[in-house]
């Protein structure tokens, strides 16, 4: 019996079909694949300090500028091509330089390389070891200025400007994720740290020799803050009198120090938090990030390494046994490129 003909060929809309499965499970990869070169690339051209070029070869050179924010000083970093960018926000820590502290320059321009809109601002207490609640300021406007969510990358102390602009309710929701790096989360247990070198937070717990000179200019440059219940601190040294001291401030110098302690707001940062820290970090101990961590749980990943001394390279060659740390910090990375 003569059997009728078949076309076999699929019809249109069933290869349309097929072509938009195929590349909606092909897109995915390939984003993946950038963001995990572009990441690799970063972390190596870091933590090389530039003497590894991989993130400098793959991208255009950003273009510097006056980011012209009301108010305060600012640089934007930006390539040719803007679609859609993620902006970012980098916060430097203490430095007399501010925006133009050459490190944060290199960052600035690797975070842009990444493919993110970078603006720098100033913070005007970190330049003269004072920070005050008012410093979180620039970061504020620069975040209610932009129409997409942000990232916002905090260094140092600098994270805690921040985090606390992250917590500020009119632009909370203007920020998406929030990467702290060397940060620290209690205003009271750095001003600890500084002066006695004790650190002590949940089984992490330790000491760091301080150059003298760094204290005499962190207490120089705050001086208006010593008054009677401040001088009693420095008399303490007993860790036992040291902390009856601390909890002894008075008002308005511990009003001042909950203030500029994240932990107290981290609750009210609805963005995700990314807390890098390094172990044998000198200058804030990573017991900081651990505290921070407790303190709003939620959305908040912590990675702890020793590639890391405080916001640069640990010192000492790389070694085949940091390749863990190295993954976890490569982890990281890829959650900040990959938001870009």
């Amino acid at each position: 019996m003569h059997q009728p003909k078949v076309d076999r060929r699929r019809p249109p809309l069933a290869r349309l079909l097929s072509l938009l499965v195929a590349v909606f499970l092909v897109v995915p990869v390939l984003a993946f694949a950038r963001s995990a070169v572009v990441s690799a690339a970063f972390v190596a051209e870091f933590l090389t300090d530039g003497a590894v070029t991989a993130l400098s070869r793959l991208s255009e050179r950003p273009r510097r500028a006056d980011a012209n924010l009301p108010g305060a000083s600012a640089d934007a970093y930006t390539l040719s091509v803007r679609d859609h960018r993620t902006p970012l926000v980098l916060v430097h820590g203490l430095s007399p330089d501010g925006k133009d502290d050459p490190r944060l320059v290199r960052a600035a321009n690797l975070l842009a390389r990444v493919g993110f809109e970078v603006t720098v601002p100033t913070i005007p207490g970190l330049t003269r070891w004072r920070l005050r609640p008012e410093d979180r300021q620039p970061v504020v406007t620069i975040l209610s200025t932009r129409a997409a969510p942000a990232v916002v990358v905090g260094v140092s102390v600098g994270a805690g400007v921040a985090l606390l602009a992250a917590a500020e309710p009119a632009v909370r929701d203007h920020v998406r994720l929030v990467l702290s790096l060397g940060g620290y989360a209690s205003a009271r247990q750095l001003v600890r740290f500084y002066l006695t070198g004790d650190y002590a937070y949940d089984g992490a717990r330790g000491h760091a020799r301080h150059d003298p000179e760094l204290v005499r200019a962190f207490l120089t440059a705050n001086a208006d803050l010593l008054d009677p219940s401040a001088q009693r601190l420095l008399g303490s040294s007993d860790p036992a009198a040291f902390t009856t001291a601390l909890d002894a401030l008075s008002p308005g110098l511990a009003r001042l120090l909950d203030a500029l302690s994240p932990e107290r707001v981290a609750r009210d940062i609805t963005a995700r938090l990314v807390l890098v820290h390094g172990r044998n970090d000198i200058a804030v101990p990573y017991s900081e990030t651990l505290r921070l961590a407790a303190a709003r749980p939620e959305k908040t990943r912590v990675v702890l390494v020793g590639v890391v001394g405080h916001v640069e390279h640990a010192s000492g060659a790389l070694e085949w046994r940091q390749v863990v740390d190295l993954i976890r910090l490569w982890t990281a990375m890829y959650t900040l490129t990959a938001s870009a």
